[in-house]
């Protein structure tokens, strides 16, 4: 596909979201009809067990709009942006769940906030979620604040617009897809946040729970505070590289 046609690509992690895969290609269709930004979708299939994959290659295959990546078993959501941001060319890279609990439709609120930004993320300033993810999201922001006070809302936001030159720059390892916003500011980029809508999940399950919304985020937001430290950062003046 030629990449020169499109302004921004949108990693679509799935991992088990066949029930959602139809709906979520023709909410894309729609989104896609009325943005005045072209963008396309790329599907990092993380390993999926059940039907998802070939429901993706068939959308691939019928439409252009849509390519996939496929791990050969499940590495995890830091795996799948990392992979989505190694061969994305376009110079804009948006991030949204397969669950639709965000809207492609809000990419315009956050595209309008662009300017000068490296990144503008979403926040849902009115969750739809149970009261037990509710619960769990809050202690996973709550101690990330406390550890790394990196002013963000709500970094779980599935709904996030970043410039591709400063996301090839985020030094990126397991758990980091929790710190995007913070790894950002580390190469001095600027972060807005925009309220964003969100809606309740209608279809699949949730691939969270205790343990990797509070425990592994601990884990990995002192992992980000030792990584923070030893973080090499530089502007190059002059060179005379071919």
């Amino acid at each position: 596909m030629d990449n020169f046609n499109y302004h921004m690509t949108i990693i679509v992690p799935v991992y088990n979201e066949e029930e959602n895969l139809d709906r979520l290609v023709t909410t894309f269709k729609e989104y896609f009809s009325k943005s005045v930004t072209k963008s396309k979708v790329l599907f990092i299939d993380d390993g999926s067990t059940d039907y998802s994959f070939n429901k993706i290659e068939a959308i691939c295959a019928s439409a252009p709009e849509f390519e996939f990546i496929k791990f050969k078993k499940n590495f995890g959501l830091s795996a799948a942006i990392k992979a989505g941001i190694d061969l994305i060319t376009t110079p804009l890279i948006g991030y949204i769940d397969a669950d639709l609990q965000t809207t492609p439709f809000d990419f315009e609120l956050l595209l309008q906030e662009m300017g000068e930004s490296a990144l503008v993320m979403g926040y849902r300033g009115n969750r739809k979620d149970t009261l037990n993810k509710k619960i769990q999201s809050k202690i996973a922001n709550f101690i990330r604040r406390l550890l790394i006070n990196d002013g963000i809302i709500d970094t779980g936001c599935p709904l996030k617009i970043i410039r591709t030159v400063s996301a090839k720059k985020m030094p990126f390892f397991d758990g980091m897809h929790r710190f995007i916003p913070a790894l950002v500011m580390l190469q001095k980029g600027t972060v807005k946040q925009v309220n964003v809508r969100h809606f309740p999940r209608i279809a699949g399950k949730s691939k969270f729970n205790l343990f990797n919304r509070s425990i592994k985020p601990l884990q990995d937001a002192f992992a980000y505070r030792w990584m923070r430290k030893r973080y090499i950062n530089y502007d190059i003046e002059k060179t005379n590289m071919s």
